[in-house]
């Protein structure tokens, strides 16, 4: 009776078989297991859209699918599909380091079951679990390494002070900050090709902090608008709104 084979290319041999090698292939399978519990490798999928299978190398070592960690790597001028044989069952680390704005998807070679995909824009980790769960259909189930692309998570928390590092935070048109009631507390309006805006800055003991009018204009007026027959106020006191009046009851009260 000849050897068979798992789907992760290990040799299962018949009993009696390989009289002389059984050694030599005993420590074959084991390399294939210590490649498929930790092995690396990094799978180039570059080019158009494409589907690229992942190959098995049945009885020796080396196979693309045997590894616990795959990095896709190239660049990518379009979608990408990444295929193992429906009857795998194993865990994955996927890393993502193509170039390119395309996505990269991971499943079976067959069957409508779930998939994975990185987004065009996820150039990040992920861990899934190859299931075989069904020899017809079955699922690649993702297993959540925590927040890999904000864009995919509808109700992200920070776990502690948000640090933007130099950059901006960027509001659509008519959209801004809400309270932990989910009420709007602070809008921001855009303009085209705007020059001004406001700079608040705070201020150290002995000082007060300040709103000011700064941009590419020489001289800014700063506009405070009311709704309706409503005031603009000043420690709960309505002020003048023309002329030099509001400057004098903004300073002197």
């Amino acid at each position: 009776m000849a050897s068979t084979y798992s789907p992760l290319g290990i040799e299962l041999q018949a009993t009696g078989e390989n009289a002389g090698t059984w050694g030599t292939k005993t420590n074959t399978n084991l390399q294939i297991v210590e490649q498929i519990s930790g092995g690396y490798i990094a799978k180039d999928i570059a080019g158009g859209a494409q589907t690229t299978t992942l190959s098995v190398s049945d009885g020796s070592t080396g196979a693309e699918l045997a590894h616990r960690m795959i990095e896709f790597t190239g660049t990518i001028s379009g979608n990408q599909i990444v295929t193992i044989p429906i009857d795998v069952q194993t865990f994955y680390f996927l890393r993502n380091s193509t170039s390119g704005s395309h996505t990269v998807q991971f499943k079976y070679a067959s069957g409508s079951g779930d998939t994975f995909t990185f987004s065009a824009s996820n150039k990040g980790d992920a861990l899934v679990f190859a299931t075989a769960n069904d020899g017809t259909n079955p699922d690649i189930d993702t297993i959540s390494l925590g927040m890999s692309d904000i864009v995919e998570d509808t109700s992200p928390q920070l776990g502690g002070n948000l640090d933007t590092n130099s950059f901006m935070i960027d509001f659509d048109d008519d959209h801004g900050i809400r309270d932990e009631n989910g009420n709007e507390q602070l809008q921001f309006q855009t303009t085209a090709s705007a020059v001004n805006h406001f700079d608040i800055t705070n201020a150290a003991t002995g000082n007060n902090p300040s709103i000011s009018a700064v941009g590419g204009d020489s001289n800014i007026s700063i506009n405070l608008v009311p709704k309706g027959t409503g005031e603009v106020q000043a420690n709960g006191s309505g002020l003048a709104t023309t002329g030099k009046a509001i400057a004098m009851a903004l300073v002197f009260g």
